[in-house]
């Protein structure tokens, strides 16, 4: 008997419910749009409730003389000028609108006494301009962009695992995807799509994004619909995850532990920042701490599980309570582990995907017609290092411009070709799947996948490490082609997980491919073979498929932002 088929259309679909994709659909109800949102994960629960620190926008509540221009330029700087200038515009001058719009919905900030929004400094800006909610402030976000939501009555369906974004002749007509409870199967026509599935930092073997987000989905949807990924290579490294438990390794120690005071030491006991950055220390950016962790772990003087220590038993109780009430409260429900008198054994950890789908600045466009890329999916702000508190303003901008972009071109579309034998294709690739059964894990080919990456494309990266990593990952492609698929009486997540791992693979043949090819060292991305920077590099990585890298220039930092370009003392800072 053939598997029940829904049909569903639509205007827009938004294929994530987190924070950029729910943004996205806000202001499609708004202008009186019909949106669905599909994702894989509870809406409540999506990755943008992890986000700590806050977010980004030149207010001047605290600091009069912060402008949406010194926010361009400090993001611009930090991202090794890899970042689209136009794209770092269009953020800076739209965030005030951005919180504006949460205000507006109900978002609950932190506050002065006077009623401004307080803003704090947060990594390597020039001022303060980091609005926040305690250190959940993405928490509270998603709150206030699902409750918007619900007021507006958007559809959401958060148990829809989307397998293929649907065109006809290079134009979306919509997707292809089954529910991951009971396996109904269902065609969605749509008029727009936009792409909000995340990164891809669940490919390495610590990250902090939990068991089954961030595969890598956005990369084998947008390539399967002919669009391209813009500097895979570029991946955040977050300096201070967790290593024990094993099901929670890279779990985040939130950076205010190093900005309360915390200290870094090696396994001798030595206060190993003097040696990488000894004005900044312990307040130095995520890359360099990231770097130096890696380097004091490789070099053998790392702790016995293979980390180094972060120690905040020195200060005093109450400071740890009041300040760093998370981080206690996570040690010892995962270690039994008292911060207050032990120090926390870390290791860098895979964090957050600066590079991603590649799309124009001006609307995020993606070059298919009808297919838009959002929020971590996407690439074009964070260039080499993301700006801390840069990711949630990103989002909040861009889903606005974006939901306008998608109303536009739905509202003037004259009429809608679809493809049976799209559909078809489809339909095969799942049924295929469903009657694997093979003796391979899916499982245990996504852990190859992951020890692979760290293996040979983690922090530190070289030629030969590569080119075997591309060797490893040739071996699991093959064996993953007898896998066994055994949905149950649980669901059908076995056939999300086989989908999950052919999004991986994908996501890390185009991070080593261009890996390979970005022959320097700069800002996350650090080749031991090529140590410097090259001014010639100052390139984006553009794949298009295995073995397929060009090199696309990227524009000349505007006059006006260059002038503002300074270096930033670290001093009374939270980090990034």
């Amino acid at each position: 008997m053939k598997p029940a088929e829904q049909r569903i259309a639509t205007s827009v679909l938004v294929i994530g419910t987190g924070g950029s994709g729910l943004r996205a659909a806000i202001q499609l109800a708004e202008r009186g749009t019909d949106v669905l949102v599909v994702g894989k994960r509870p809406s409540a629960d999506a990755h943008t409730t992890l986000a700590a620190g806050g977010i980004n926008a030149a207010l001047g509540t605290m600091d009069p003389e912060d402008s949406w221009q010194q926010h361009a330029a400090d993001t611009l700087k930090e991202s090794y000028f890899l970042a689209d200038p136009h794209t770092v515009r269009i953020v800076a001058e739209g965030a005030a609108r951005g919180i504006a719009d949460l205000e507006r919905w109900g978002m609950p900030f932190a506050r002065e006494a006077d009623g401004r929004i307080s803003q704090r400094y947060f990594g390597a800006h020039t001022f303060r301009r980091t609005a926040f909610a305690g250190d959940y402030t993405g928490l509270e976000i998603q709150r206030t962009l699902v409750n918007r939501a619900r007021q507006l009555d958007v559809r959401i369906i958060d148990t829809m695992y989307v397998t293929r974004i649907l065109t006809r002749d290079g134009v979306v007509f919509g997707a292809y995807g089954f529910d991951t409870e009971d396996g109904t199967r269902y065609v969605i026509h749509a008029d727009a799509v936009i792409l909000a599935a995340g990164g891809h930092t669940r490919i390495w073997r610590r990250t902090s994004s939990r068991r089954d987000e961030n595969t890598g989905d956005s990369f084998r949807l947008a390539l399967t619909a002919g669009a391209r990924i813009r500097d895979p290579e570029l991946v955040q490294f977050h300096p201070s995850g967790l290593i024990e438990p094993e099901n929670a390794a890279g779990t985040l120690v939130s950076e205010a532990a190093r900005g309360e005071g915390g200290i870094l030491r090696n396994q001798l006991g030595e206060r190993f920042m003097e040696r990488y950055d000894p004005l900044r220390m312990e307040l130095s950016t995520r890359d360099r701490v990231a770097l130096a962790a890696y380097t004091e772990i490789k070099e053998g003087r790392g702790t016995p599980h293979g980390g180094v220590w972060l120690d905040v038993s020195h200060l005093p109780r109450e400071t740890i309570m009041q300040r760093l009430p998370r981080v206690y409260q996570t040690l010892l429900e995962l270690q039994m582990l008292d911060i207050t008198t032990t120090p926390i054994e870390i290791a860098p950890t895979a964090h957050y995907s600066m590079g991603g789908v590649w799309v124009r600045s001006e609307d995020h466009g993606t070059g298919i017609e009808g297919l838009y890329a959002i929020g971590e999916a996407s690439s074009g702000l964070h260039g080499a290092n993301r700006l801390g508190g840069n990711s949630l303003i990103e989002l909040l901008v861009y889903g606005r411009i974006v939901g306008d972009t998608a109303a536009d071109y739905s509202a003037a579309l004259g009429a809608q070709q679809r493809s049976a034998a799209a559909v078809a294709d489809a339909r095969d690739e799942v049924d295929q799947l469903l009657a694997a059964d093979g003796p391979e894990n899916v499982r245990s080919l996504q852990r190859a996948v992951r020890d692979t990456m760290t293996e040979h494309a983690g922090v530190v990266r070289d030629e030969h490490g590569l080119q075997a990593g591309l060797a490893r990952l040739d071996d699991i492609e093959t064996t993953a082609k007898n896998v066994g698929v055994h949905p149950d009486l649980a669901g059908f997540q076995d056939l999300a997980h086989a989908f999950d791992l052919r999004s991986s693979l994908v996501a890390a043949r185009a991070t080593v491919d261009a890996a390979i090819e970005r022959r320097e060292t700069r800002g996350c991305h650090n080749r031991s073979d090529f140590p410097n920077l090259d001014e010639s590099l100052r390139v984006n990585m553009v794949w298009s498929g295995p073995g397929n890298v060009v090199r696309e220039p990227v524009a000349e930092t505007p006059v006006e932002i260059a002038a503002l370009v300074r270096e930033v003392s670290s001093a009374g800072k939270l980090v990034e």
